[in-house]
């Protein structure tokens, strides 16, 4: 594998290099709130999401980078044998939890899904943000501060906006799947704008500051401000399925699948004669057609045996009661658990003892700066 770097990361500050944090972080926020301005100029913003919206944004980011983790743990046999438990079990149990709450009913399956989605969002971006510091150890514990708050802050309260004005047009997985009662959700929003609005101003104050100064990572403010942009625009200033679909999915996605496949192709040259290593060998173009033809065979069974929206693509399925519902849909759903529940694990040096090699490139990369947190 000849030119393949042999660590993921790029210089430091960056991440994975100025361009392509540019590329991941900054393109992936242009390319969202692109197609919303454009959804605007050709009358299609306000409703549902178009087919193409769906087949770029659900199937071809969303679906397939969750099917990514295969390159992170999945097709290393040595990853696989290191941690047989973690790696078997986590499956497991996340099929046995889904098939019990879906037995409860098919909305508190999808109501437990949609909130532990939610987690999961926040928290990448914050593992962006602890990856970014570390990358900068000189930033000060204010900034550090700053910068997480207002990061967790431009996240959370559009959630608690949305909370407070349920029902919506749009749904994270299907309607009703976030609550709408047991807490004063309305006077919770209200009360905590002015935080929010604060919080904003504070960071970009600040940054202004910093850039003066001359000790701003650019890095930082990129993600903060693309966030803070997306997140309001598909949940606080708009309330239509296509403007939260363009703007909740590209930048959580293509990042991520950014990371594991330049993982992919550092750690494949180290398992010779795996999966892995006969994919990433093969080049970009076939580790991403590998996870695209993945989650096009998951969306074709979902559409015909439990959705049945899409018959033009998938064809015609058929109707399964409510026991076979109650085993399929956890089965169909695992690859997004399983996705959820790993990432907590495989993406931290603790329990990772080539992790930070990998990423860092080296000890010496390691010695210099702390170890990465999960994305």
């Amino acid at each position: 594998m000849a030119g393949v770097r042999s660590s993921v990361f790029g210089e430091a500050p960056w991440l994975f290099g100025q361009r392509l944090d540019l590329w991941l972080f900054g393109g992936s926020a242009a390319l969202s709130l692109g197609l919303l301005l454009s959804g605007y100029a050709l009358g299609i913003s306000r409703g549902d999401s178009p087919e193409w919206v769906w087949l770029l944004c659900v199937l071809g980011v969303d679906v397939a980078h969750v099917w990514s983790t295969l390159y992170r743990v999945y097709l290393d046999p040595v990853e696989r044998r290191r941690r047989p438990w973690l790696y078997g079990g986590a499956p497991l149990l996340c099929y046995v939890a889904g098939v019990a709450l879906h037995a409860v009913s098919s909305l508190t399956f999808w109501r437990a899904l949609a909130y532990l989605a939610l987690f999961h969002f926040v928290r990448q971006q914050v593992g962006w943000l602890k990856l970014y510091h570390r990358r900068a150890p000189a930033t000060s514990r204010f900034d550090l501060a700053l910068d997480t708050l207002t990061l967790y802050g431009c996240m959370l309260y559009p959630v608690l906006f949305w909370h407070a004005h349920l029902p919506r047009r749009f749904a994270w997985f299907v309607q009703g799947d976030f609550v709408s009662g047991g807490l004063p959700w309305g006077a919770l929003s209200d009360g905590l704008a002015p935080l929010y609005v604060g919080l904003l101003i504070a960071f970009g104050l600040r940054s202004a500051q910093r850039f003066v100064r001359g000790d701003a990572h650019a890095g930082v403010v990129l993600l903060v401000l693309s966030t803070a942009a997306c997140w309001a625009a598909g949940i606080l200033l708009t309330d239509a399925d296509y403007a939260f679909t363009v703007t909740n999915v590209l930048i959580h996605g293509i990042p991520y699948l950014g990371l594991t496949v330049l993982y992919g192709r550092a750690r494949g040259p180290e398992v010779p004669g795996s999966l892995l290593a006969s994919v990433m060998r093969a080049g970009v173009p076939l580790a991403l057609l590998v996870l695209l033809g993945l989650a096009f065979a998951e969306e074709w069974l979902w559409d015909r045996w439990v959705w049945h929206e899409r018959p033009w693509l998938f064809g015609e399925g058929g109707d399964l009661g409510a026991v076979a519902l109650s085993a399929l849909v956890p089965l169909l759903s695992l690859p997004q658990t399983t996705h959820y529940a790993l990432d907590g694990f495989i993406w931290r040096k603790r329990g990772n003892p080539d992790l930070g090699r990998l990423l860092m490139g080296g000890a010496a990369g390691l010695s210099a700066e702390r170890a990465p947190e999960r994305p």
